[in-house]
């Protein structure tokens, strides 16, 4: 007893009252991300009535470009969707908690998760947040001394880091679809294929470095066992994982239940892909639509019947919500500062303040700070891209480079943002605040190394003109 009253007793460290501080001063101050959306519509609205552009004239530049994105916006709330199925099916739930049995220790239980959650981001970004939460259970039930908020932030790290290197990376996927990418931005830029992004490797060495980096800074900065903070202790009960199907009550609900449908979609599906791999090669066919199919196909044949498959789909729906309602905001924007001329003002400015030495960290920089405001990396991206590329342009820099510095740094707001912690803290059933002090941890390490590592690695790629398809 005298043993749990000093435990109680004990002060957090400083890192960890800092970033307590910080999640509580974001939780009662911090708006909906919709709201930011909506003051950055006010803010270049204001810009653009500066520059002599009437209300009339803004107004037709909002409500033309509204609607561009939708493809794009269907594109990415279906990347959470299939992740989410995936993540959910009976088989994946079997192989995670093989997975938990692993860890022995604390802090390599922290340490382990960290791992996994970024390995399983480069696959998908929503797959790794579901996957992750129902590992963090199952770890919790068979290491019985870890600290759930460590392990928490550890869970979280492939959204905080390097998820936009990945399959997932929003900026890339788009920028390799020519559907998705707007008229006036594809004349900027053209269409930039994976093969000068994501499949690089000065890319592959971010990863890798930020891996060991956060794995490394998890596994010494987690409470041993005297010190720690268990989801026992903190009243956190886990309960069964999964996705409850249960028996056709009626004829007409027993197709629902059979195999048989979900087996010829999912043929017919597999055989589009093969044709397209065929044809054009496994990277090059890799967009967000073969890449989006893909999962479903996966989440298809891994639920087995269409009635696990849409009670998986009915929980993922909920979590598109803030895409489906915001990304077309995002468009209107891109829609007046192309129609304004403000792209043109903020190219000719990163033109200005750098060159070809110092644009990678100016970039980095800005798009972190960005994202403090605008947290969403493929609908930020569309703000960001068309004066961004239009700079590279002017510097002969390499443009498949920019997007990849964008995708390191725009990630970097996400380790203190409670916005894309809310799908891991549904499944953990924590709050912000218990994961933010470690976060905030890994904000402060990832930072310089990110800046550091894309200034260095944009000296070793030469510049590509744009493809036009």
């Amino acid at each position: 007893m005298a043993q749990q009253s000093d435990h109680a007793e004990e002060k957090p460290g400083i890192l960890e009252r800092m970033g307590g501080a910080l999640a509580e001063w974001s939780e009662k101050w911090f708006p909906d991300a919709y709201v930011f959306a909506c003051l950055a519509v006010v803010i270049v609205t204001i810009a653009a009535l500066a520059m002599g552009r009437s209300p009339m004239q803004i107004g037709v530049d909002f409500g033309a470009n509204y609607w561009s994105l939708i493809p794009f916006t269907m594109q990415m709330a279906f990347v959470i969707i299939s992740g989410y199925v995936v993540a959910m099916a009976k088989p994946v739930m079997k192989f995670i908690e093989k997975l938990a049995e692993v860890p022995k220790t604390a802090k390599g239980a922290v340490a382990y998760v960290a791992f996994l959650a970024m390995v399983s981001s480069l696959l998908s970004w929503g797959f790794s947040l579901i996957f992750s939460g129902v590992l963090i259970k199952e770890v919790s039930k068979r290491v019985k001394d870890v600290d759930y908020r460590a392990l928490g932030a550890a869970g979280y790290l492939g959204l905080g880091s390097i998820w936009a290197l990945g399959l997932s990376s929003s900026a890339g996927l788009q920028m390799a679809t020519k559907s998705a990418i707007p008229a006036a931005l594809y004349k900027i830029s053209g269409v930039i294929p994976l093969t000068q992004t994501i499949f690089t490797w000065q890319s592959g060495v971010m990863i890798v470095v930020l891996i060991a980096l956060s794995v490394a800074i998890c596994y010494f900065s987690a409470p041993d066992g005297k010190h720690s903070k268990t989801a026992e202790s903190a009243g956190i009960q886990y309960g069964d994982n999964g996705i409850i199907v249960g028996k056709p009550t009626r004829p007409g609900e027993k197709p629902e239940y059979s195999p048989v449908l979900t087996v010829i979609i999912v043929i017919l599906g597999a055989l589009y892909l093969i044709d397209v791999i065929s044809k054009k090669g496994p990277i090059a066919a890799l967009d967000l639509n073969t890449y989006n199919l893909l999962f479903l196909l996966l989440g298809m044949i891994l639920h087995k019947s269409p009635r696990a498959f849409l009670n998986a789909c009915a929980k993922a729906v909920p979590a598109t919500g803030s895409v489906l309602i915001q990304f077309p905001i995002y468009a209107g924007i891109f829609g007046i500062l192309m129609g304004s001329g403000l792209n043109e003002v903020l190219m000719n400015f990163f033109v200005s303040v750098s060159n070809e030495h110092t644009f990678a960290p100016i970039v980095a920089i800005y798009s972190a700070l960005l994202g403090f405001l605008l947290p969403s990396g493929g609908a930020k991206w569309v703000v960001e891209a068309p004066y961004i590329l239009s700079a590279a342009q002017q510097l002969h820099f390499n443009m498949g480079w920019v997007v990849q510095i964008y995708n390191a740094a725009e990630a970097l707001p996400n380790f203190i943002n409670p916005f894309w912690m809310l799908p891991l803290m549904g499944v953990m059933g924590v709050k912000a605040r218990d994961l933010a002090g470690f976060s905030f941890l890994q904000l402060i390490f990832h930072t310089p190394v990110v800046i550091i590592m894309v200034w260095l690695l944009g000296y070793t790629i030469p510049y590509v003109a744009p493809i036009m398809m």
